[in-house]
């Protein structure tokens, strides 16, 4: 019973050794990067909207965990991002059968990293599977309402 114990208070140790070890250098201890980026959670992105043919491009840059950048609303952009999960940045099948809805004009482009994954995706409302794409990060993300 007395070895047992000890092999016990061994493996503690070397946990409590381990988490220790876990700070990264190129972070400042807070999750972020020593030029405030959010190296913890790997979730920097910038989103470019536009509102319609012809209209200006808005842009913003978004960083979660912390939520920061200068996008409007970031800690509940980063909250429809991670409830929409990673998929959401994946294109629509070639495959995929969409109804021929025609959402609106809108479309706004993602690019970066989400959870040190990088990204590169467009989206738009041109037919009913890119709708539901843009629905799943919601008017927060794009930071443009919709009639």
């Amino acid at each position: 019973m007395r070895r047992a114990g000890a092999s016990a208070l061994v493996a503690v140790a070397a946990l409590v050794s381990l988490s220790a070890c876990g700070s990264d250098a190129a972070s400042d201890g807070e999750g972020r990067a020593p030029d405030g980026d959010a190296a913890a959670s790997g979730t920097s992105l910038t989103i470019e909207v536009v509102s319609g043919e012809g209209a200006a491009p808005k842009t913003y840059r978004l960083t979660c965990d912390p939520a920061g950048g200068d996008h409007p609303q970031p800690e509940q952009a980063c909250d429809a991002i991670a409830a929409a999960g990673a998929s959401v940045f994946e294109p629509v099948a070639a495959d995929q059968s969409c109804t021929m809805v025609f959402g609106g004009p809108q479309t706004a482009t993602v690019t970066g990293t989400y959870e040190g994954a990088d990204v590169d995706a467009s989206f738009s409302r041109q037919d009913g599977c890119e709708i539901d794409r843009w629905e799943k990060l919601g008017t927060t993300v794009f930071d443009l309402p919709l009639q």
